[in-house]
């Protein structure tokens, strides 16, 4: 574990936003990431909800332009494991900290098949359940049997299976318990997926994908194909990073896809979409899904949107995005933000919600 010392947080952020902080861990193995937790235990230390802060590949942080006054633990953690549970099922754990493509694209280099879906996602393994991330009809509580964390109130190792992490739309009990804390109550040490030995694909659930594949809703292709399509689609709206595309800088999707009760009350061209548990895959009665990128543009917000000086802006290939266009600030993004949610609210009723995680800033403040 390095000693800790001053940096600046936007270092650390796909978003290259994020103030100073002045007491920064990076913890390369698991130790010493188990270590750092137990230093600061809650309800241990006296230390108030927000004096620890985690960061994996951050990629879904929005951090202050004053940055963050307490402990800051980047998340290095590496190692990939597999048990062959059958001759067609392999049990597949990684460390936190491994970066989330680099990981996806190790399974199928081991011939195994179901995150190819989720191919281009920047950030890390022990993010994603935290999430309940998804692409392109797929998400990682379909697939994740059980996490290893560290209890930051019990001040133990506990492995949670899939029943207990109650996933949902982008949420779990995880995310549900930082919220309630202020603070991670639970830290992702590792990550256990189980995945088929297969060269097909799962079905190809994602109407884009389908069509970019030339192939029908349902059908299995070769699981590397649907990650190079995937690629280029994630390509296509600035969703892989590049240094040199503006468009890249940024947190992904900043809103979620509204789920509503009443599908009526939506305008009649709105997209619609069931909701489905993650883990039976059943129909979710009586919820629809909608498009936040629909209802964004036609709010009236197009791609390249700004206000202002025009640091911050809607991508120009992607409604979906806020980005930094090279020289923005966090309050630059939050302005634009709060514009987004405004006129959707405004047009439509619906109130959109950020996906990434505010450190030290937020859209009502």
């Amino acid at each position: 574990m390095t000693e800790a010392v001053s940096e600046v947080l936007s270092r650390f952020t796909t978003f290259r936003l994020g103030g100073p902080a002045t007491d920064v861990t990076v913890a390369e193995t698991r130790d010493e990431l188990i270590g750092f937790c137990c230093a600061h235990q809650l309800g241990l230390t006296g230390e108030e909800p927000t004096g620890v802060l985690f960061i994996g590949g951050g990629s879904n942080l929005l951090i202050s332009d004053d940055g963050f006054d307490g402990a800051v633990c980047v998340v290095r953690t590496t190692g990939v494991t597999t048990i062959e549970i059958t001759t067609t099922d392999t049990r597949v754990t990684a460390e936190a900290g491994e970066d989330w493509d680099d990981f996806v694209a190790h399974t199928l280099e081991l011939g195994l098949s179901g995150l190819e879906a989720l191919s281009g996602i920047p950030g890390s393994v022990g993010a994603t359940p935290i999430q309940n991330v998804g692409a392109y009809g797929t998400e990682v509580g379909e697939l994740i049997t059980s996490v290893e964390v560290f209890d930051r109130v019990a001040g133990q190792v506990r492995h949670l299976s899939a029943v207990e992490l109650e996933f949902g739309y982008r949420t779990s009990a995880l995310k549900r318990a930082q919220i309630a804390a202020g603070t991670p109550q639970f830290v992702v040490l590792s990550v256990t997926f189980d995945l088929k030995r297969s060269e097909q694909s799962l079905p190809v659930r994602y109407a884009q994908l389908a069509s970019a594949l030339d192939v029908e809703i349902g059908n299995r292709v070769s699981a590397t194909l649907v990650r190079e399509h995937v690629i280029a689609l994630r390509r296509s709206k600035g969703m892989v990073l590049d240094p040199d595309d503006h468009d890249s800088w940024s947190a992904g999707s900043f809103f979620t896809n509204p789920i509503v009760d009443d599908a009526d009350a939506l305008p009649a061209e709105a997209p619609r979409y069931p909701v489905n548990d993650p883990l039976s895959g059943a129909k979710i009665a009586g919820k629809t899904k909608t498009s936040a990128a629909w209802l964004i543009e036609h709010a009236g917000f197009s791609k390249g949107f700004s206000i202002g000086a025009g640091r911050a802006a809607l991508s120009d290939k992607h409604t979906l995005a806020l980005t930094n266009r090279g020289h923005a600030s966090t309050s630059d993004v939050i302005d634009l933000a709060r514009t987004i949610v405004t006129g959707v609210e405004d047009a439509f009723g619906i109130t959109l919600e950020p996906e990434p995680t505010f450190i030290g800033c937020a859209l009502d403040g």
